[in-house]
């Protein structure tokens, strides 16, 4: 033993020189810690500590000798990180509290040691460390209740799917009875799966507002809410029932961040007021309640300014304002939305970077994930493409802003998971403090996508009063959650849009956010990431290209001006400079991105422009050129379109590189970046590598047979259907047996970008066939690379790969796993399209044939088919030339359909009513079609469109559902009004729609899922279209009939000869109703009508004893408001006015104030004596004077406007009820614009629809049926 008589501290090596003097033996470290993010208990209170450290060694504490104890043990390993004496000053830390290049965490221990120092007992007294405030003990709730977020938006997707489901998840696993209130029927939390551990105990298909959830609280009784899971709308569903007083009238705890502590951070008053506290800096800023108000503020503040509306989704109600008049239009339009604005000094051009932060309730708080926006401030996140980890920012600033956003989480007291977004000034340190979202949000799950850290299912158990050191590493299984994660690749985030779908819209982009979905790119550089996010989002795109992209026409716009302006294709424009030369500095002065990101985009341009110098294949094999193409991210087709040789093919190239070894390497991501050994199936393909994270597949007698490349012209849709697809070499094998299809496993292709006519319903059958064939023995392969996804979570299959949808990707995967076959039938449009490639590549499509998926989507070859059967179908002509398609149009008559082959959601789909309309149509459905054929067919007016959805096995329907569209046809499936059964078909009509749907089964040899829309007038029912794979209705049928469809297609698809479900629709006791969602609201200047190409972002469903009361349900469940006093009518055709005239008196006779425009008002007085008063119809968007419409909407009198326009197409002019429906659209009034859906809706009303009894999925389910009823 020895004596001092001061103080002594003794850091990394001086640990083990103490510890050595104190009697202590070191050893050696299996691995040792080292790096930036070693968590480090303090065992007098428990709180953990993120160390920076470099060592190998450390000391058996047992060894020490008395009067000696532990202080720091490190939270992985459980090694020790420090000592101290227990009656004098001598302590250690085996980390470094000096963090020279890491955390600051611990500093505090170099003031314990000064003050030990100045202490006048002397070294005597044992050393005092601050105390921390003792943790809340844990919940004691037994049964909670989890808002979801209803249907997905713009600004609100599919990441609360997955967030919800960790939870479910999370609960489950800590003993609680969960109660879900989600209408998104097509969510994978939803499922009510008996076989699955992690299902919510009730479902609830209902609205998510404060009205609904008192109901279910008052039903079930719970003790506890989670509201954080469910993005703003329960949010804001949850704030206004703690302000009512609801949570604590029926004693619910609210679990995780206090509401209180939500208002803070979404008042943005109280923020402001919050951050100044702690000397935190914000934008300057002025929260105001009126347009007045606000122009006082921006006096002060000057212009351009920012404004933010409070308690607002993805920037809903925000832009940048330019001058008064700009300030005073989009300052009356927020109000509209929220009761509060902030007015704030714009700092567009700064830097954007967001930290992803985890506090417990212990005060134990760590920062999982940084990103940088590559975009500067100015663009909403959601809209600019996103880099973790950080690029651009020095060692200093990282550590500054994550200093800050430990210090702002802590002080708020959010318990859980946050995203705080700063503004960083890009040539100083100065930064400010953007906003803080106290919820789960999309840059959380891009977050635990980037990173491998569940931070849904963290934050969950946090809410409970659980510790970050308690719970485990999803990943490692060995180390704990209270860790920083470190990544030793990269990754990009790239929003997708669908813009061009919307006349009138802008592809400008702001503070408002625009885009539909996202993407997620994994590398280990820049360049191959940004590269492989650019085919994800758009498959057409072959890499990261300007002038080859064919997106930037500089014929009416200057590309000066391209760069300037940010918009969905600014990136584009970016790179077109930069092949033309233009040198990085003029590029970062006309848009202020970040020198280093536009110094990688540059070597993108000259690694092109020296492949097209090279001419050739044959000049890239030399050295080692091929290979740093493929590590820059370029793709086999993307390098065939830089060469002059029109022989050599993507195949071409593809055998190449392998001849030269040049293949892919496969990378984990293990969270950890290998400091510790993880057994992960979280993968990546990447060319920056030398050796593979895990094991190619090796199976015995495989009889590799590679497909020869096609060398003939032929044209015929029959025998050459796959010409002009790309060819590769691939691995074809047989299986002979189940058992060895198991062992081999199936790859499933994923759905891709989410994006309009492709969303979470998708991932739910994805996600669907995966559990199946996990439940059935199969081993599990699916390739996906939507970070808002179910299906990209880890734990969902076996191996995950997080990949692009390409051919030359999915042969990549297929060569290394040697599966027993691929599905491409149920990731919607993307997979399916690659049928054809994949099965010329030798590829084992399991399922339907991709030759009969080739006759289904050609439009020629299906009308073809159903002519040979004798099926009807409308009148139809191949697209040979404009003349032909004149001619047609003149011998069947106006309206005609143009429907173009291989395209999702309708695309360039259009109804004609005259010449000039057909004429201009058809250039574009000939530009979306590339070489797919054009078919156009007469238009049948006010007929019903019915939906067909079957699992069929060798041609034979094993279970099928029969739902009708509310509107008829004319209206994108994926924008109908579906109810489920079919309430109002003719017997007859039943009849031929089986026998059709038979008869296309067996003809098409179908093995798995499809859907046939046909239309019915009378009792003469046409085919309208097929589609050879799952549909967007499938979650929808299988929840209301309670059996899944896509489970039971697997089965078939794998071979197991399944048996039918027993379903008996005409026993259904029920009736559910599924509702479109739309996001016009952030679309500003599209016009809110419904046509034959889809607008819909979402889609909710709900449940009823009849059809009204679903109906009116789900139509809410859209965030529709009810109307209490004033209806506007404007029905543009008499024959529209004639069938909506009951609906009117029924209007009338409940007391409703009726406004109408002057043909409606005439129609409704003179024919039926309605008390109407008349309105003027706008000419311009400012035409809102006394007595008008407009000044109707504007001054917020209405609640609700019917405005049925003529005809089904959407026009391109300036109409007056574009004007109305836009206001409404614009100024909050509920708004309906189909002339079935207004009935109903009047119905409903009159009906008392609007008075319910919550019931929640099993309650119908288990309605006594006859014949029938689910066990």
């Amino acid at each position: 033993a020895f004596t001092l008589d001061r103080p002594i501290f003794g850091i990394c090596l001086g640990n083990q020189l103490l510890s050595l003097a104190a009697g202590a033996k070191t050893y050696k470290l299996k691995y040792g810690n080292r790096g930036m993010n070693q968590p480090c208990i303090d065992l007098r209170t428990g709180r953990c500590y993120i160390t920076p450290q470099n060592h190998g060694f450390h000391i058996n504490t047992a060894t020490l000798n008395d009067g000696w104890k532990t202080l720091f043990t490190n939270a992985n390993d459980g090694s020790n990180e420090g000592i101290a004496h227990e009656t004098r000053p001598y302590f250690t830390a085996q980390f470094h509290p000096e963090a020279a290049c890491g955390p600051s965490d611990t500093e505090f221990m170099f003031d314990t040691f000064l003050d030990a120092c100045r202490n006048k007992q002397g070294a005597d007294t044992k050393i005092n460390f601050p105390v921390r405030k003792p943790a809340p003990p844990p919940t004691k709730v037994k049964k909670v209740l989890l808002l979801g977020s209803g249907g997905t938006s713009i600004g609100q997707a599919g990441e609360f799917d997955y967030s919800g489901g960790q939870a479910i998840k999370a609960l489950k696993e800590e003993g609680k009875e969960v109660v879900l209130m989600n209408p998104n029927i097509a969510s994978v939390q939803t499922n009510m799966d008996s076989k699955s551990t992690s299902k919510a105990d009730h479902v609830f298909f209902l609205p998510v507002t404060p009205e609904f959830v008192e109901e279910i609280i008052k039903k079930e009784k719970p003790d506890g809410i989670v509201v954080s899971m469910g993005g703003q709308t329960a949010l804001n569903c949850a704030v206004e029932l703690y302000q009512n007083g609801i949570f604590d009238k029926y004693n619910v705890e609210v679990l995780g961040t206090p509401i209180s502590v939500v208002i803070d951070t979404e008042d943005r008053q109280l923020f402001s007021d919050k951050l100044h506290e702690i000397d935190e800096k914000i934008a300057e800023s002025y929260a105001v309640h009126t347009v007045e108000d606000a122009v006082d503020a921006a006096k002060k503040i000057g212009y351009p300014l920012m404004i933010r509306s409070a308690f607002a989704l993805g920037g809903l109600g925000s832009g940048i304002c330019h001058d008064e008049e700009m300030l005073r239009d989009m300052g009356k339009k927020a109000l509209t939305l929220s009761d509060q604005i902030l007015v704030e000094k714009s700092m567009k051009g700064w830097k954007e970077v967001e930290y992803e932060v985890v506090r417990d309730a212990h005060d134990n708080c760590v920062t999982v994930c940084n990103m940088e926006n590559f975009d500067p401030l100015g663009i909403h996140t959601g809209d600019s493409i996103v880099v973790a980890p950080s690029q651009t920012l020095t060692n200093r600033e990282y550590f500054m802003l994550r200093r800050t956003a430990l210090k702002v989480v802590r002080h708020l007291g959010i318990v859980g998971e946050c995203n705080i977004q700063y503004a960083l000034h890009p040539e100083s340190e100065r930064y400010c403090i953007i906003e803080v979202n106290a919820r789960l949000s999309r840059s959380s799950a891009l977050a635990s996508k980037a990173t491998g850290y569940p931070l849904a299912y963290v934050a969950t158990k946090l809410s409970l009063g659980r510790d970050l050191v308690s719970i485990r590493n999803s990943i490692t299984k060995s180390t704990t959650a209270c860790f920083e994660p470190s990544l030793d690749y990269c990754v990009v985030k790239m929003p997708r849009w669908d813009l061009k779908k919307f006349a009138h819209v802008s592809n400008k982009l702001g503070s408002s956010m625009l885009s539909v979905g996202e993407v997620m790119a994994i590398g280990r550089s820049f360049e191959e990431t940004i590269q492989k996010a650019c085919r994800m989002v758009n498959p057409d795109l072959d890499g990261l290209e300007g002038e080859d992209s064919g997106l930037i026409d500089e014929k009416f716009i200057s590309l000066e001006e391209h760069i300037k302006t940010p918009t969905d294709t600014r990136l584009f424009a970016v790179q077109t400079a930069l092949e033309q030369g233009w040198t990085v500095e003029r590029v970062f002065q006309a848009t202020k991105i970040d020198r280093w990101f536009l110094s990688k985009l540059q070597r993108i341009a000259r690694m092109r422009k020296a492949v097209k110098v090279a001419g050739g294949l044959e000049p890239l094999t030399v050295g080692n050129r091929l290979r740093a193409l493929k590590m820059a991210g370029f793709s086999d087709r993307q390098l065939t379109k830089y060469m002059a040789d029109e022989d050599v093919d993507a195949a071409m190239v593809r055998q190449t590189r392998k001849a030269l070894g040049v293949i892919p390497c496969v990378k984990q991501i293990d969270t950890l970046a290998a400091e510790f050994p993880a057994q992960t199936n979280y993968l990546y393909m990447t060319y920056s590598g030398d050796e593979d994270d895990v094991p190619r597949a090796e199976y015995e007698n495989i009889h590799a047979t590679p497909k020869k490349f096609r060398s003939d012209g032929a044209s015929s849709p029959g025998a050459n259907a796959f010409q002009k697809r790309a060819r590769g070499y691939s691995i074809g094998h047989q299986t002979a047996t189940i058992s060895d299809k198991k062992k081999r496993g199936v790859m499933v292709l994923g759905c891709g970008a989410y994006c309009i006519g492709s969303s979470v319903e998708f991932d739910w059958c994805a996600v669907s066939c995966v559990r199946q064939l996990r439940r059935d023995g199969f081993k599990s392969i699916i390739v996906n690379y939507n970070p808002e996804t179910v299906s990209t979570d880890y734990d969902e299959s076996d191996q995950l790969y997080f990949e692009e949808l390409s051919l030359e990707r999915v042969l990549d995967i297929y060569d290394r796993e040697m599966p027993s076959g691929v599905v491409v039938s149920v990731g919607g449009q993307i997979p399916n399209n690659l049928s054809g490639p994949l099965a010329e590549a030798g590829v084992e499509i399991l399922g339907t044939d991709a030759r009969d998926i080739e006759r289904a989507e050609d439009r020629r070859q299906f009308s073809q088919m159903l002519d040979t059967m004798g099926i009807g179908q409308p009148e139809w002509s191949v697209l040979k030339s404009k003349e032909d398609a004149m001619r047609f149009a003149e011998k069947v008559g106006f309206p005609v359909l143009v429907r173009p082959s291989f395209v999702l959601s309708g695309a360039a789909m259009r109804v004609a009513a005259t010449e000039q309309q057909l004429h201009n149509f058809l250039d574009v459905a000939v530009d979306v079609a590339a070489d797919k054929p054009v078919v156009v067919t007469k238009f049948i007016l006010n007929a019903k469109e019915i939906e067909f959805d079957g699992v069929a096995d060798n041609g034979k329907i094993l279970n099928y559902a029969i739902g009708e569209h509310l509107e008829n046809a004319g209206v994108h499936s994926g924008d109908a009004t579906v109810v489920l059964p079919a309430q109002k078909l003719y017997v007859n009509t039943i009849r031929q729609i089986k026998r059709y749907a038979s008869g296309i089964a067996q003809a098409l040899s179908i093995t798995g899922p499809f859907n046939i829309q046909f239309m019915g007038k009378g009792n003469d029912v046409k085919v309208i279209e097929c589609n050879l794979r799952a549909s967007r209705t499938f979650p929808f049928v299988s929840k209301t009939l309670s059996h899944n469809f896509i489970a039971l297609a697997t089965r078939a698809m794998c071979g197991l000869n399944p048996t039918p479900y027993r379903i008996s629709l005409l026993d259904v006791d029920y009736v559910c109703v599924k509702a479109p969602m739309f996001s016009f609201t952030r679309l500003r200047g599209a016009d809110p009508t419904l046509g034959v190409e889809m607008a819909s972002t979402g889609e909710v469903a709900c449940f009823g004893d009849n059809a009204h009361e679903a109906f009116l349900q789900s139509l809410l469940a859209t965030g529709f408001k009810l109307p209490k006093k004033n209806v506007l009518m404007s029905l543009s055709s008499n024959i529209d006015r004639y069938e909506f005239a009951e609906a009117a008196k029924l209007l009338q006779d409940q007391g409703f104030k009726l406004y109408g425009t002057p043909g409606t008002t005439k129609y409704f007085t003179e024919q039926y004596k309605l008390d109407i008063q008349c309105v003027t119809k706008p000419g311009t968007e400012d035409d809102d004077r006394d007595g008008s419409a407009l000044q109707l909407i504007k001054s917020q009198q209405l609640d609700l406007l019917i405005n049925i326009s003529e005809g089904s197409t959407r026009k391109d002019e300036i109409t007056s009820g574009y004007l109305l429906r836009r206001a409404a659209v614009d100024f909050d009034v509920s708004l309906i614009t189909n002339v079935k859906c207004a009935i109903m809706l009047a119905e409903c009303l009159d009906r008392g629809a609007d008075k319910f009894k919550p019931q929640h999925i099993d309650e119908f389910h288990r309605l006594p049926t006859i014949g029938w009823q689910k066990k």
